[in-house]
């Protein structure tokens, strides 16, 4: 952890948010899979996105500034991360989990934060993910952008952890099934339950069905702080689950997973945790302060805390590392 110092370090906070929206309004405008095609100047730029050249001047200027994009003789190209992640169809393309969910969802709902951490949330605001997506256009918009974000974490799971053994899963909280299509496609004896609101499940199926998958990865409609476990799993997977729901449901959720396991099974717990001295890392503590805007009673998570946890559960070969740099951390443990 770096302390600050000056004064131009705090405006770098104060003014992030600018940063955030001119990424967001690129990523509208389809303005980095344009220039996948080649560099290309503001004009025609301006052609490509639709809007006025002085406008696509000011855009990419500010691309510019923040390294999203290079300019030489007036035309401006992507950078490699944009290449990379931003450009829609590529490989590890990642752009509308961050336009549509992160951009429409998560940022206006930080509006709510100072009134989240009074406990005196307005009329209107949301108040849980039980709320949230009760809505289904709000659930649609949420869980399609996310099933793209979860799709890498997923892959790196899946080359990360022999499940050669596992035969049943249960994912609790588990969304479109990003992680369960991943691991039930590297793991061919393997078949999943998810357990989801009934928004989330409908849409989720379109996604199982379309990886022809139907037959393996089934839903369990209900909420996951009320809804009985299904027992005789060999995996318990937890993913983005524990921050999004009260602090106090925790210790619950880990004696439920404990029992829903065989001998010998594995719990998988996936989030945004920081540090147990809790010096960060920033962004795991940024996610879990979002995620409090919009459920007050959400409990900063630290690896000391989930570690000691999961071992007064009674859970063995408890371990707790990096998963997504500086973002995430997997806590893995058996029941003996």
């Amino acid at each position: 952890m770096t302390l600050l110092t000056e004064a131009d370090d705090v405006s770098r906070i104060a003014f992030g948010f600018m940063g955030s929206k001119a990424l967001f309004a690129a990523l509208e405008l389809g303005v980095f899979t344009a220039l996948a095609e080649g560099p290309k100047t503001a004009a025609e730029l301006a052609g490509a996105a639709d809007v006025h050249e002085d406008r696509a001047m000011t855009l990419l200027t500010a691309l510019a500034g923040l390294g999203l994009v290079s300019v030489e003789g007036g035309r401006f190209a992507n950078s490699p991360a944009a290449e990379a992640f931003l450009v829609k169809g590529a490989k590890y393309d990642f752009g509308d989990y961050l336009r549509l969910q992160v951009g429409k969802q998560m940022y206006p709902l930080l509006d709510q934060i100072e009134g989240a951490l009074k406990g005196e949330l307005g009329e209107g605001d949301t108040g849980s993910y039980a709320d949230w997506f009760a809505d289904p256009a709000e659930a649609k918009l949420y869980s399609e952008s996310q099933h793209a974000g979860s799709l890498g974490p997923a892959r790196q799971l899946a080359k990360a952890l022999d499940l050669s053994g596992a035969r049943r899963m249960l994912d609790v909280g588990g969304g479109t099934a990003a992680f369960d299509i991943v691991l039930c496609g590297a793991n061919p004896e393997l078949s999943a339950t998810v357990l989801e609101f009934p928004n989330v499940a409908a849409l989720g199926r379109r996604y199982v069905g379309q990886a022809g998958l139907s037959d393996r990865i089934t839903y369990l409609e209900g909420n996951a702080l009320e809804t009985a476990f299904p027992g005789g799993q060999d995996i318990v997977l937890m993913s983005y689950l524990f921050s999004g729901v009260p602090g106090e449901a925790h210790e619950a959720l880990i004696a439920r997973a404990f029992a829903a396991l065989n001998p010998g099974g594995l719990l998988l717990i996936h989030d945004f945790v920081v540090e147990a001295d809790r010096t960060g890392p920033a962004l795991a503590a940024l996610w879990q302060l979002q995620h409090t805007a919009f459920t007050p009673e959400a409990r900063s998570l630290d690896a000391g805390w989930l570690q000691s946890r999961l071992e007064v559960a009674g859970f063995e070969g408890v371990e707790v590392r990096g998963m997504i740099p500086e973002m995430t951390m997997l806590a893995q443990a058996r029941r003996p």
